[in-house]
């Protein structure tokens, strides 16, 4: 008899990780999610809508309460004549206060001391029809370089007859142009890149103001 006791032979496993390429007739392996994961994710969908949905519902009935804005922007509610009325007294004469009516609105009207420049002047800005932009500005005390700084140095390129006066147009043929006139006794001038239909309207609304005024006293002793 043998002392050699016969060994079991170890069976054989199968090694998933050296086993070649699936079988091209077989069908791929899908992932299966577990129920409860793919409860849980569900809810969590269901939760996210729901939140967007209140969210909504609590802005809504701001969003209705606050309707836009008109195209027109903010108006400005100037009295022109009010403040030409106050500026009186302190300018030595009544400044001019056009009225185009509706067409040209004013955004700013204001006395300036003049305490940079040593000439005090009325002012006024007009947003025009084309949404375009004319300032206007009074006084008694110009003087030659005063009057070129306020026009940017543009040459005298003619006259324009407005209101049934003749103003003087300074223009260097791009950006802002301006019409000057000297009348009862101060210098009126009308500025900005607004077309010269656009100015000249402006201009007749100027004399016509300035008719309704006295003259400004004479500086001369």
């Amino acid at each position: 008899m043998s002392e050699k006791q016969d060994t079991p032979v170890a069976e054989s496993v199968p090694d998933t990780k050296a086993a070649g390429p699936q079988d091209p007739g077989q069908p791929a392996v899908k992932p299966v999610i577990a129920a409860k994961a793919a409860k849980r994710a569900n809810a969590s969908v269901i939760g996210m809508v729901i939140a967007l949905l209140v969210c909504v519902l609590a802005f809504l009935p701001i969003v209705l309460m606050n309707p836009t804005p008109k195209s027109d922007g903010y108006r400005p509610n100037v009295d022109v004549a009010a403040i030409a009325a106050n500026a009186k007294d302190v300018a030595g004469f009544t400044p001019v206060a056009p009225d185009a009516g509706d067409t040209f609105r004013p955004n700013y009207a204001r006395w300036e001391s003049g305490s940079g420049t040593g000439v005090p002047t009325w002012e006024v800005g007009f947003l025009t029809p084309k949404e375009s932009f004319i300032g206007l500005v009074q006084t008694r005390k110009a003087n030659p370089t005063w009057l070129l700084q306020q026009t940017n140095n543009a040459p005298v390129t003619g006259k324009r007859n407005a209101g049934g006066r003749d103003w003087e147009l300074r223009d260097a043929g791009k950006g802002n142009r301006s019409m000057v006139l000297q009348y009862k006794g101060t210098t009126i001038i009308l500025k900005g890149p607004a077309s010269l239909d656009e100015m000249s309207a402006l201009a007749a609304a100027v004399v016509k103001s300035a008719d309704t005024v006295s003259p400004a006293p004479s500086t001369t002793p």
